[in-house]
């Protein structure tokens, strides 16, 4: 069953209401939890005023995933919190877009490492949604707050 975690951890983020009811939906999750790509189709529902993507709904397909990531790889013995985020809107978003988050194993070890020696770490993370051309659509940035449980 551990091997097949990661394909239920996607199963419970696409049925988790937020995410259903806006149509977002995550395609992907990495074995080792170190990428998740997420999509989001523009529906009458996830529009805005002028017809393109919600703003909020942009945001909301960027929000849980670094720390979601970091929870995982780090495993049980830190603490690991969303702390804040800053979105940049490019360009208005028609149609599907996407969004790839990554967070290499070699940089969850530096932070394992600085969270074993300080009180706390918070790295910051930058994730790119794109639509299909591969045009930025929006920017998010993300500061985490990470721990060592005491």
């Amino acid at each position: 069953m551990r091997r097949y975690r990661h394909h239920l951890f996607r199963w419970v983020l696409n049925l988790w209401p937020p995410y259903f009811g806006a149509g977002i939906h995550v395609r992907s999750v990495a074995p080792d939890f170190s990428t998740v790509e997420v999509e989001m189709k523009l529906r009458f529902w996830n529009r805005n005023y002028v017809g393109t993507h919600f703003g909020g709904s942009l945001y909301a397909m960027a929000d849980p995933f670094f720390m979601l990531i970091l929870i995982q790889q780090l495993g049980p013995g830190f603490v690991v919190w969303d702390k804040a985020a800053t979105v940049r809107f490019k360009r208005p978003g028609r149609g599907r877009v996407r969004a790839r988050f990554h967070v290499p194993p070699a940089e969850v070890e530096v932070i394992r490492s600085r969270a074993l020696s300080e009180p706390k770490v918070e790295p910051v993370f930058t994730v790119e949604v794109k639509d299909d051309e591969g045009t930025t659509i929006a920017e998010v940035e993300k500061l985490l707050y990470v721990r060592r449980k005491t």
